[in-house]
């Protein structure tokens, strides 16, 4: 079986790649490095079923890559809220046009199913909790807006191209190869390095709100039954 990752080179998308080595596919990884990690790539150089592209997908890109492939697993994104409020335009770029893109070469090459990673900052604040797949979409700043603008391309494509997906709104995801820096990151790999460094853990308001924290590798396995199975979103 083939199978597409894009954002390969990153957090969850190094771990999509790992699964489906270790499954027996081959698989093709595809990064233009603007979160990912040489590191991610490095792991899997030598495999014999492993391939790289660096390529921008929000630019025109050669899509004979997608022949032969069955499922896609699209991961890339521009992700963190602050950036996205400072440079909307690009986040737009990377999060709705490169879905765009990737849709088009999905369905001009009859992929078996699409697999998208959205994200539960669709919800914004929620106002229930635990909160329903159903609840009301709110949207707070562009990162959460784009992510959702691709969902919608995602759903569409499906009902008027007949093109298989599935899409997963993921919460909170932590573990392993988890990139963070002094402004921005996951919340458990900030509180990592500020325990390592010995300086005091940055707690944001009163310390008593909770979040929805979910481990990469239960999030890949989701993604690989949302693939093989014949449920389309």
């Amino acid at each position: 079986m083939k199978a597409i990752v894009t954002g390969g080179a990153g957090f969850i998308g190094s771990h999509m790649v790992e699964l489906l080595l270790n499954k027996g596919y081959n698989v093709t990884a595809i990064d233009d490095f603007s979160n990912g990690q040489i590191e991610n790539v490095e792991l899997f150089k030598n495999h014999q079923n492993y391939r790289f592209y660096n390529i921008n997908l929000s630019k025109e890109f050669d899509d004979t890559i997608f022949e032969g492939i069955e499922y896609v697993f699209h991961m890339a994104a521009l992700a963190d809220i602050v950036p996205s409020i400072e440079n909307p335009v690009k986040y737009h770029q990377a999060n709705v046009l490169g879905t765009l893109r990737i849709l088009e070469a999905c369905r001009k090459h009859n992929i078996k199913k699409l697999v998208y990673s959205a994200s539960s900052s669709c919800y914004g604040i929620p106002k229930e909790f635990p909160t329903n797949e159903t609840a009301e979409i709110r949207p707070e700043y562009p990162y959460a807006f784009t992510k959702y603008i691709g969902e919608q391309y995602v759903m569409f494509w499906n009902k008027l191209y007949k093109l298989p997906v599935i899409s997963l709104r993921y919460f909170n995801v932590f573990g392993t190869r988890a990139k963070t820096n002094d402004t921005y990151g996951a919340v458990f790999k900030v509180f990592l390095k500020q325990k390592l460094e010995n300086t005091p853990l940055t707690i944001v308001g009163d310390g008593i709100q909770t979040r929805d924290f979910t481990y990469v590798t239960d999030v890949v396995k989701a993604n690989l039954i949302a693939a093989e199975s014949d449920i389309n979103g």
